[in-house]
C-alpha cells in the first residue's frame, strides 16, 4: 500500500556542516532538512525535526557491512559480463582466459566487487536457458575464486543459476528482478545466508522499452523495492543484507531516468543500502549525443559523481579504471575521502 508522504532527505557533502544535521545513512553526506513528497500535492521543505522516529532511523543508521563491503564508503563494481551479446562488451569476455585477465585488470585497479552475469538483459535480449547461464558464470567464479577473496556478485534472476554460482564463490546475488521472475530465488539466497541486490524493473528485457508508464515512477519504483524488501525479510534476508536499485534503463523512459536521478536520495528512507547502474546506458548516449556504448565513460562518470553527491553507496561500472580515478578526485575535492599527501 503506498504511503501518505515520502520524506527524501536533501543531502550536502559541503564543509560547512550546520549544526543539528544528520548524517545520511552513516556515511559521507549530511541534511538537515528533507523534501516531503506526496502522491496529491505539492513537495514540502521541512526540517529534520519533522522526521518520524522510524524516518530518522532509516535515514541516519549506519548500513552493515555486506558481502565484504564497507557501506560507509562509496565502492566500484565491475561488470564482467560472460556473454556474446551484452550490449556493450558482449563477446570481449565469454572465454575464461580473457575473462580472468579482465579480472586481474579489476582487482589491480583496486575494484571492490565484481559483478558477473551470464544473460544479457539489454532490451530486446533473449532469453538464455538455465544450463547455459549457469555454464557461462559458474566456472569463471570458480576460478576467480581459486586466485582471489575479491567480493563477486551473480547478476542473475534464476534460482539455479544463482545457487551454482553461490556454491562456486559467489558473494551476493544480484537479481534485475527482484524474487519477481523466479520466487524460488528468495529461498536460495536466504539459505545460503548471501546478500541481495533488489532491482526494480517494467516488463522482461524482449519488451521492457515498448511503452513504460508509471502514475509517479519515482514513488512508484520506491513502493515496488519496499514491497520486495518485506518478501526478501519473509523468506529469511535481514534488512540490513538487502540493496535496493532502482533499475535505471529497465522499462523508462529518459524522463523516468532523471527524476529517478534527481532524486535519487529518496531510496535511502528504505534503510538499504543503494546500488546504481547507469553505466554506458542509452540515456547517456541520447544526452550526450554519443551513440557507440564504449564512448560513453564521460556521461557515465558524470551521473555516477551526481548519485556520490546524494549519498548512493555502490557503483555498478564499465569503465573501472575511469571511474575509480573520478571517485579518488571527487572525494579529494569535497573532502569526504580522508586526508591526502600535498
Amino acid at each position: 500500500m503506498a504511503q501518505a508522504w515520502y520524506d527524501r532527505p536533501i543531502p550536502s557533502c559541503d564543509p560547512a556542516r550546520p549544526e543539528g544535521a544528520l548524517t545520511l545513512a552513516g556515511g559521507w553526506c549530511w541534511f538537515s532538512h528533507v523534501e516531503r513528497l506526496r502522491r496529491d500535492a505539492l513537495p514540502e521543505i521541512l526540517p529534520v525535526s519533522e522526521l518520524s522516529d522510524e524516518a530518522r532511523s532509516r535515514l541516519t543508521a549506519p548500513r552493515v557491512p555486506l558481502a565484504g563491503l564497507d557501506l560507509g564508503v562509496p565502492s566500484v563494481m565491475s561488470i564482467l559480463n560472460v556473454t556474446p551479446d551484452s550490449f556493450s562488451d558482449g563477446g570481449k569476455f565469454n572465454r575464461p582466459e580473457a575473462a580472468l585477465a579482465q579480472v586481474q585488470e579489476m582487482i589491480s585497479a583496486g575494484v571492490e566487487i565484481i559483478d558477473i552475469g551470464g544473460e544479457s538483459t539489454r532490451p530486446g535480449a533473449d532469453y538464455v536457458p538455465v544450463e547455459e547461464e549457469v555454464a557461462r558464470t559458474a566456472p569463471v567464479i570458480e576460478a576467480i575464486r581459486a586466485q582471489s577473496a575479491v567480493p563477486i556478485s551473480i547478476d542473475t534472476r534464476k534460482a539455479p543459476v544463482a545457487g551454482a554460482a553461490l556454491k562456486a564463490g559467489a558473494s551476493l546475488v544480484n537479481d534485475v528482478y527482484a524474487f519477481t521472475h523466479d520466487p524460488d530465488l528468495a529461498r536460495i539466497t536466504a539459505e545460503a545466508g548471501a546478500p541481495v541486490c533488489l532491482m526494480h524493473a517494467q516488463g522482461d528485457p524482449e519488451v521492457m522499452q515498448d511503452a513504460p508508464q508509471y502514475d509517479n515512477v519515482l514513488l512508484d519504483v520506491y513502493d515496488f523495492l519496499e514491497a520486495r524488501i518485506r518478501v526478501a525479510e519473509a523468506a529469511g534476508i535481514p534488512r540490513g543484507q538487502i540493496l535496493v536499485d532502482p533499475g535505471i534503463g529497465f522499462g523508462k523512459t529518459v524522463a523516468h531516468n532523471l527524476a529517478l536521478l534527481e532524486r535519487i536520495s529518496l531510496f535511502h528512507g528504505l534503510g538499504c543500502g543503494i546500488l546504481l547502474g547507469v553505466s554506458r546506458k542509452g540515456f547517456i548516449g541520447k544526452i550526450g549525443k554519443v551513440p557507440a556504448a564504449q564512448d560513453r565513460a564521460p556521461g557515465t562518470i558524470a551521473v555516477t559523481l551526481s548519485a556520490l553527491g546524494q549519498g548512493v553507496q555502490i557503483h555498478r561500472v564499465h569503465d573501472f579504471k575511469e571511474t575509480k580515478q573520478a571517485l579518488a578526485l571527487w572525494q579529494a575535492a569535497t573532502g569526504t575521502g580522508g586526508s591526502h599527501d600535498a
